[in-house]
């Protein structure tokens, strides 16, 4: 299958390009950081042009699109003004959309469990009410509705909190408290708030395997199978690794007031696994990033 990937040196991007590759003709875009995309079929591109969008359609042909490039911090950067966010989380993927009509391509977009209302309860449903309270989640959730006005060859798959190593210049949260527990320092880590993580590797397993089946017009819940705050997490990881737990602090959000409060967007899987999606435990899912980490 020819599968284009936009965000293809991001965190999630660069294990689909490793994951995907194997049995596909890819193309990964990227526009600033190469990562690993200078191993794989690439092109560097500002998927905010719509000419060039509409070129490397026209040129490649996809018969599947994995957009994953979004501005994706909950507290953009100061240099990324709103306008900016709405411009590539929004107008880009309903231009993306569009093409995904034009060349009859399947489109499976990464949304965010984010969008939910984060004080209705547990293990969310697909249904669920959905309250963003991020310029990042609203705009995301705006992408979803762009793309279901478009057309209905989709898949919107909100992913939960990714754990696990980034690869090259990609980071994430857990990689940096994995390397402050290693180095035998204290930690600080929400005990009130709580999602159901799934690791970077077994996300973009999740994504290869929706991509082969004949689905189309769904909304998932990808994530992982248990409800955890980030301080358990933290836990597991510290059982699992052999790191002392008392390393770990726990906090409140309340004391980060500038972070969006956002008390559980844990995520009922069921509908995922009903199309015969595995899914890892958090403690298994730790053990294989432990396992294939160089860190």
């Amino acid at each position: 299958m020819k599968i284009l990937i936009t965000g293809g040196s991001g965190l999630l991007g660069q294990y689909l390009n490793i994951e995907l590759s194997g049995s596909n003709e890819i193309l990964s875009i990227y526009n600033s950081h190469e990562g690993n995309c200078r191993n794989f079929p690439s092109l560097k591109a500002d998927i905010n042009d719509p000419e060039k969008l509409d070129k490397i359609f026209e040129q490649f042909r996809p018969e599947s699109v994995i957009h994953t490039a979004a501005f994706s911090s909950p507290i953009p950067a100061d240099s990324v003004t709103p306008g900016e966010v709405y411009n590539l989380n929004v107008n880009t993927t309903k231009k993306i959309a569009e093409l995904c009509e034009k060349y009859k391509a399947k489109l499976l977009y990464t949304s965010t469990d984010l969008v939910y209302a984060g004080y209705r309860g547990s293990m969310l449903k697909e249904d669920e009410k959905l309250i963003p309270v991020s310029l990042y989640a609203e705009t995301k959730l705006m992408g979803e509705i762009k793309i279901q006005e478009t057309f209905n060859n989709y898949l919107i798959l909100r992913i939960a909190l990714l754990f696990g190593f980034g690869l090259n210049h990609s980071k994430c949260h857990f990689q940096q408290m994995y390397k402050n527990l290693k180095e035998g320092k204290k930690v600080k880590l929400f005990y009130d708030q709580f999602r159901t993580p799934i690791s970077i590797r077994d996300s973009a397993r999740v994504i290869n395997e929706l991509n082969k089946k004949n689905l189309k017009s769904e909304i998932l819940n990808a994530g992982g199978l248990e409800r955890v705050s980030r301080a358990e997490l933290g836990e597991r990881l510290c059982k699992t690794a052999g790191f002392d737990e008392s390393l770990i602090e726990k906090v409140s959000m309340s004391e980060l007031p500038e972070l969006p409060q956002v008390a559980d967007v844990s995520m009922n899987t069921e509908k995922l696994r009903s199309f015969g999606i595995k899914l890892n435990s958090i403690d298994n899912a730790i053990k294989e990033v432990l396992k294939n980490s160089k860190i």
